[in-house]
Order: structure tokens, then sequence, then C-alpha cells
């Protein structure tokens, strides 16, 4: 009998089974490839860590990142890539980069560094999840660590301000977005009829940004004007999600607007200043 495979991971909501992309890759893989993982969805009472989410634990071993996972799983025989030619699988490595390069800063500067959604949507999720006094100090690092991220990819020395770079962000998300509404066309998905890795990546990217309820929505719009990738998202929630979001989903609308008052925001005004390429990591 194989070893029990255990994701821990963050929740869901907006009808979504995580609302992280990187745990979103590693459930929609899962999915796809069969492999049968029992699902530990992070809230206050989790005691282990945050920064390396999400986290797979078999008898013997824990992987953290999705593409150590995803190899893992690969090795276990949950292979979602099997009927792909050799070309496909160059393929699926360029077009991850590709994703990694071109849109995941555009995906977290909607989430965690443009302000209005950071505030309103972002800080309040993920702080309802995590233990007092965390909460009021965990959110603001992820933020900070999510900036230095588009910063070290994107920035340019001496001094980094984030409206020199942020048009480019979006630009070239909006590019990406465009490169892979092609690519798909009218296929059910990125290599026919059967879901593989690269599948699992895009919705992951994906689907929190075509989801979620923000305030600012400038490539949230622009994805929404690709029918194909929204009908894509959308097919892989009601084929494989369907009848599991209840359990991913503990959260009420309430507790997704909290406010966490003055403390929380005066730790939070270091966001909006200057971040020079020796800030401390996290």
């Amino acid at each position: 009998m194989a070893a029990p495979l255990e994701l821990s991971c963050w929740g869901g909501g907006w009808g979504l089974p995580s609302v992280h992309s990187e745990s979103l890759v590693v459930m929609a893989y899962a999915k796809f490839s069969g492999a049968p993982l029992k699902v530990n969805v992070i809230d206050n009472t989790w005691r282990g860590s945050r920064g390396d989410v999400p986290i797979l634990t078999t008898k013997d071993n824990i992987v953290s990142q999705p593409a150590k996972i995803l190899n893992f799983l690969r090795k276990q025989k949950y292979n979602a890539d099997y009927e792909l030619s050799a070309r496909q699988g160059a393929d699926t490595l360029a077009y991850i980069a590709l994703l990694e390069e071109k849109l995941l800063p555009a995906v977290l500067h909607t989430f965690w560094v443009e302000n209005d959604n950071y505030f309103t949507v972002t800080k309040p999720w993920f702080a309802s999840r995590i233990p007092f006094p965390l909460s009021l100090i965990l959110p603001g690092r992820m933020s900070k660590g999510a900036l230095n991220r588009i910063l070290l990819t994107r920035g340019e020395p001496p001094l980094y301000h984030l409206r020199e770079v942020e048009a480019q962000i979006y630009r070239d998300a909006k590019e990406c977005l465009n490169l892979l509404s092609h690519r798909l066309g009218t296929s059910q998905f990125f290599f026919g009829d059967m879901p593989s890795t690269l599948d699992a990546y895009v919705f992951g990217f994906l689907a929190p940004l075509y989801k979620v309820r923000f305030p600012k929505v400038q490539l949230q719009e622009h994805l929404k004007q690709l029918s194909n990738l929204c009908r894509f998202c959308d097919d892989i929630l009601n084929s494989y999600f369907r009848h599991s979001l209840g359990a991913f989903s503990c959260v009420n609308r309430n507790q997704q607007q909290t406010d966490f008052g003055e403390a929380s925001l005066l730790l939070d005004k270091k966001r909006s200043m200057p971040i020079c390429r020796n800030s401390p990591s996290l």
C-alpha cells in the first residue's frame, strides 16, 4: 500500500479550492494525475511554517515548492505527462518559464502590492487564517517578499520605485495572456484532450486572477476579454473540483472584510517606501 500523501496548503474562496497560485498548481496536478492527496487547509489553528506552503508530507519525506512536489509525484507513478511527446515536454518547460518570468510578477503585484487590493482583499483573507499576533505581522512580510521578488527581476539599481516598473510588468503579463490564449485556441487543454503539467500551472496562475473579486482589476479585465482562457479555468473547476470546493472554503465574507485596525496599518507603512537591493530577505 502506497504511503499516504498529505498536502498542506492555503484554502479557498470565490469558488476556488485555493486562492494561492502555488497551492492551486499542486492541487490541479494531483487531480490530473490521480494522486490521492489528503488536503490539510491552513487556518488560524495551524502551527507549522507558512513560508514554504504548499508542503507535501509522506511517511518519509517533506517536500515544498510546486516543481519539486510535482517531480516527487511523478516518481510515485502519478504522471500527468505520460502521453506527451519529447517536443511537447520541451514546450511545457518553455511555457512554465514564460509564466514565471512574464505573468507571475503581475499576479504578485495584483494580490500583494496594489494597495487597494492588498488592504481590502489579500491581507484580510490571509490574516484570518493566521493566529494573533502573527496575523498583524506575517501578511506584511508576505507582501514585502512579493515586492522584493518583483524588483529582483524587474527593478534597476540604485533605487527601486514600483511605479518605474509596474507599467512594464502589466505590459508583459498582457502579452503573456495573449500568447496563452492563442496557443490554447479552441482546444480543451494545451496539448489536446488530456490535462498535463502545463495546464496545472496555467490554471494555478490564472484562476485566482480570474475569480477573486478585487477593487483594482487592470489585469483581471484583460483576462476576462480572453474567453477561451476563462472557459479553460471554468472547465477545470467544474470537472475536477466541483464536489470538493466546500471542504476548501471555510471562511465567511465577514472574515474576508475584517478590519485589523491601526496597528496593522502602521506595520505596512514600509510598503510605500522605496526598496533597495540590500533590503533584508525574508
